[in-house]
């Protein structure tokens, strides 16, 4: 049996609103044990013998039949996760700036979004890491920043997902 991590794409931001529970509650009929939601932010942990992509398969189709939008999600085990935590490259605890991790399942995406580092001030900074982009940016600045600004367009939906470093913490405790 592995831990997982589901990262939601887009809940309960952008018209996409669903109460977490709700959310579990689907997920477990599902047959997956151990659900835990983590924030309202599409943050889940489950329990499956099955393999990650497996696991994202099934969680697409439930949350969409489930509740009727196009559901992206993206699955690590919860060993993967703490391996990208211990990775972040810089001080993660600046005051008023941001720490991400943006995960990202198509690495020629992953790649285009690492080469938008050379366009940045000297107040943001992204980094590639293993299937993921490390981001720091100013508070208040992240959805006007150049990379807020670029992820957020919907090329981007279906293989992006965002989380502060404090999120992904929560989710390995």
């Amino acid at each position: 049996m592995t831990r997982y991590a589901a990262l939601l794409r887009g809940v309960n931001v952008g018209g996409i609103t669903m109460k977490m529970a709700d959310v579990r509650d689907a997920i477990e009929a599902d047959g997956f044990t151990g659900v835990t939601t983590i924030l309202a932010s599409g943050n889940m942990l489950l329990d499956s013998t099955e393999s990650a992509s497996t696991v994202k398969e099934r969680l697409q189709q439930v949350l969409g039949a489930r509740f009727g939008y196009e559901a992206w999600v993206l699955v690590y085990d919860l060993d993967t996760i703490g391996r990208i935590i211990a990775e972040f490259p810089w001080e993660p605890e600046i005051e008023d700036v941001h720490s991400y991790v943006m995960f990202c399942s198509d690495p020629s995406v992953l790649a285009e979004l690492a080469a938008l580092g050379g366009d940045l001030d000297e107040t943001e900074r992204i980094a590639a890491g293993n299937g993921v982009l490390y981001w720091q940016v100013p508070r208040s600045q992240t959805l006007g920043s150049p990379i807020g600004k670029t992820t957020g367009k919907k090329r981007y939906k279906s293989t992006t997902t965002t989380r502060n470093l404090r999120t992904l913490h929560k989710l390995v405790r």
